[in-house]
Protein backbone atom coordinates (compact mmCIF):
# COMPACT_ATOMS: atom_id res chain seq x y z
CA UNK A 1 0.00 0.00 0.00
CA UNK A 2 1.30 3.52 -0.93
CA UNK A 3 1.26 5.44 1.98
CA UNK A 4 1.85 9.28 1.25
CA UNK A 5 3.44 12.32 4.47
CA UNK A 6 0.80 14.28 5.48
CA UNK A 7 1.22 17.03 7.78
CA UNK A 8 -1.22 17.35 10.54
CA UNK A 9 0.68 19.65 12.40
CA UNK A 10 -2.86 21.85 13.06
CA UNK A 11 -4.15 19.08 14.54
CA UNK A 12 -1.50 18.32 17.30
CA UNK A 13 -2.44 22.06 18.60
CA UNK A 14 -6.14 21.41 18.33
CA UNK A 15 -5.42 17.69 19.96
CA UNK A 16 -3.43 19.28 22.77
CA UNK A 17 -6.18 21.49 23.95
CA UNK A 18 -7.97 18.48 23.99
CA UNK A 19 -5.84 16.80 26.10
CA UNK A 20 -6.13 20.03 28.60
CA UNK A 21 -10.13 19.17 28.53
CA UNK A 22 -9.81 15.97 29.63
CA UNK A 23 -7.21 17.24 32.13
CA UNK A 24 -10.20 19.68 33.16
CA UNK A 25 -13.12 16.79 33.46
CA UNK A 26 -10.77 14.37 35.63
CA UNK A 27 -9.96 17.58 38.27
CA UNK A 28 -14.19 18.21 38.03
CA UNK A 29 -14.84 14.12 38.62
CA UNK A 30 -12.02 14.66 41.43
CA UNK A 31 -13.91 17.41 43.11
CA UNK A 32 -17.47 15.65 42.41
CA UNK A 33 -18.79 18.75 40.10
CA UNK A 34 -22.03 18.36 38.71
CA UNK A 35 -22.75 15.19 36.57
CA UNK A 36 -24.66 17.90 33.68
CA UNK A 37 -21.56 19.95 33.92
CA UNK A 38 -19.08 16.99 33.80
CA UNK A 39 -21.33 15.04 30.12
CA UNK A 40 -21.44 18.79 28.89
CA UNK A 41 -17.34 19.30 28.83
CA UNK A 42 -17.17 15.06 27.87
CA UNK A 43 -19.73 16.45 24.58
CA UNK A 44 -17.15 18.99 23.88
CA UNK A 45 -14.19 17.00 23.79
CA UNK A 46 -16.38 14.59 21.47
CA UNK A 47 -16.91 17.53 19.09
CA UNK A 48 -13.53 18.16 19.26
CA UNK A 49 -12.20 14.87 18.46
CA UNK A 50 -14.49 14.88 15.76
CA UNK A 51 -13.76 17.95 14.28
CA UNK A 52 -9.73 16.55 14.05
CA UNK A 53 -10.80 13.40 12.57
CA UNK A 54 -13.07 15.46 10.00
CA UNK A 55 -10.14 17.87 9.07
CA UNK A 56 -7.57 14.41 9.09
CA UNK A 57 -10.25 13.00 6.55
CA UNK A 58 -10.32 15.97 4.13
CA UNK A 59 -6.78 16.60 4.26
CA UNK A 60 -6.61 12.39 2.69
CA UNK A 61 -8.93 13.07 -0.01
CA UNK A 62 -7.56 16.37 -0.91
CA UNK A 63 -4.09 15.24 -0.36
CA UNK A 64 -3.43 11.31 -0.84
CA UNK A 65 -6.50 9.95 -2.52
CA UNK A 66 -6.21 12.98 -5.13
CA UNK A 67 -2.83 12.75 -6.22
CA UNK A 68 -3.44 8.77 -6.32
CA UNK A 69 -6.07 9.54 -8.89
CA UNK A 70 -4.13 12.05 -11.09
CA UNK A 71 -1.18 9.45 -10.73
CA UNK A 72 -1.71 6.24 -9.97
CA UNK A 73 -2.72 3.05 -11.45
CA UNK A 74 -6.24 1.74 -11.83
CA UNK A 75 -5.47 -0.37 -8.86
CA UNK A 76 -3.67 1.94 -7.16
CA UNK A 77 -7.37 4.33 -7.26
CA UNK A 78 -9.68 0.97 -6.77
CA UNK A 79 -7.44 0.71 -3.18
CA UNK A 80 -8.40 4.45 -2.64
CA UNK A 81 -11.78 3.91 -2.83
CA UNK A 82 -11.45 0.72 -1.31
CA UNK A 83 -10.34 2.77 1.96
CA UNK A 84 -12.17 5.30 1.92
CA UNK A 85 -15.14 3.02 2.01
CA UNK A 86 -13.87 1.16 4.99
CA UNK A 87 -13.13 4.28 6.81
CA UNK A 88 -16.72 6.06 6.27
CA UNK A 89 -18.25 2.62 7.43
CA UNK A 90 -16.12 2.61 10.53
CA UNK A 91 -16.72 5.84 11.25
CA UNK A 92 -20.77 5.47 10.86
CA UNK A 93 -20.31 2.92 13.37
CA UNK A 94 -19.52 5.37 16.05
Amino acid sequence: MNKQKTTHEQELVRLRRIEGQLKGVQKMIEKKRYCVDILTQLNSIVGAIKSVEENILERHLKGCVRQSFAKGSKEDKARKIEEVVDVLKRFRKH
